[in-house]
């Protein structure tokens, strides 16, 4: 395997390993406080393993593993599946106030996460920040309403791998904004200096 493939296996343990383990741990228990119980010792065995081999954890998965840790705790403590339940809702609203709020404060976290690698006006940057944020509502309130109208089987699925894939599908159907924007983005940019 090569150092390349060897990080994004690592990565991928470290994004999704709590949620592969949650949704493996319900699958054999049936049971939302029982699969819990997965999803802390997984996240903390995925963060463990990330830290272990890139000697840090990247501020989104330790976000994500924090929050996992956190709710499934809160989920344990009060034997309560309801704060499990409530954790994809909780951090997609956080993660569109995040963007809106940076919007408005002038700065622009997407282009802070992303910069490096796409090249787009600033005006590209904010439209593609709303939009993520908009998505970050939309499955929110998803979240919210497969929880409170669906049984457990379905929320559990909604959660991994369906969150996940609706996640790429979204980031798929904005390439083509990116790649109009990124045209236009080396457009502006000034020539190279004459020798």
């Amino acid at each position: 395997m090569t150092t390349s493939n060897s990080h994004k296996t690592i990565r991928a343990v470290v994004d999704y390993g709590g949620l592969a383990v949650f949704a493996v741990g319900y699958l054999v228990t049936r049971d939302l406080v029982e699969a819990t119980w997965w999803l802390v010792a997984g996240s903390a065995v995925a963060l463990a393993i990330g830290f272990a081999v890139e000697r840090r954890v990247a501020p989104m998965p330790l976000l994500a593993g924090g929050a996992a840790l956190l709710f499934g705790a809160l989920t344990l403590i009060f034997d309560d599946p309801a704060f499990i339940k409530a954790k994809p809702t909780v951090m997609n609203l956080l993660f569109a106030a995040l963007l809106t709020g940076g919007l408005v404060a002038g700065k622009n976290p997407l282009k802070m996460l992303l910069g490096e690698s796409l090249r787009l006006s600033d005006r590209a940057w904010r439209s593609l920040t709303l939009r993520y944020s908009a998505f970050f509502v939309a499955m929110a309130v998803l979240n919210l309403v497969i929880w409170k109208t669906q049984p457990d089987a379905v929320w559990v699925a909604f959660r991994f791998p369906g969150l996940m894939i609706l996640a790429l599908l979204f980031s798929l159907t904005q390439v083509p904004f990116m790649m109009k924007h990124m045209r236009a983005g080396e457009a502006e940019a000034p020539p190279p200096p004459v020798d």
